[in-house]
């Protein structure tokens, strides 16, 4: 894997070379420039959308948990070779990846992902509704129930009814008060 601005730095050498071809004039040189205009413009394509990123997609749209973790552990340092909306995702995989083993670490995860951003507002909705969850199952149920509201206000397209309607029916009925009790409460008789 590139970093970022390295793929950039080869797509414009390999563009410069492309133009010498066009200059040089004979007939393989032009279809040598036409293949490495092609050849730059994958490099292109690939600083805007990572390529290790695009396959952990792929895994978990498969529902293969450990094939996506294994294409985001090949990312070794992602503040250098992802932008800040690739960042995000990052951290939003990491996190759907995580919360089926450690809530506290998918938590972090998705958190950064919502300070980071998101370029769908389905995919920020999603990130919002999990953290809500994770909230909801700590006991903070007022951060739980923001998170949701906003969730329910970034899903326009309604393919989230059914999960956030779910989230607050539980949040009703384990409308339970956090009891605290005094010494006088708890010696025993």
């Amino acid at each position: 894997m590139f970093n970022k601005y390295l793929k950039l730095i080869i797509s414009i050498m390999l563009f410069s070379l492309a133009i010498q071809q066009f200059i040089d004039g004979s007939i393989g040189t032009t279809g040598n420039g036409i293949l490495l205009i092609f050849i730059s413009l994958i490099f292109i394509i690939l600083y805007f959308r990572n390529e290790f990123l695009i396959l952990a997609f792929f895994q978990l749209r498969k529902q293969n948990m450990d094939g996506a973790n294994k294409w985001l552990n090949r990312i070794r340092n992602p503040q250098t070779s992802l932008t800040t909306k690739q960042q995000g995702y990052y951290n939003y995989l990491k996190g759907l990846i995580i919360s089926q083993e450690n809530m506290n670490q998918a938590e972090k995860y998705f958190r950064t992902a919502i300070s980071f951003g998101l370029n769908m507002d389905h995919d920020l909705a999603m990130a919002k509704l999990n953290l809500a969850g994770i909230l909801f199952t700590k006991r903070r149920k007022i951060e739980a129930q923001k998170l949701l509201k906003e969730a329910q206000i970034l899903d326009k397209n309604g393919m989230l009814t059914d999960q956030i309607r779910m989230m607050k029916n539980q949040m009703k009925k384990t409308n339970i008060p956090n009891q605290h009790f005094n010494r006088n409460n708890q010696r025993r008789r």
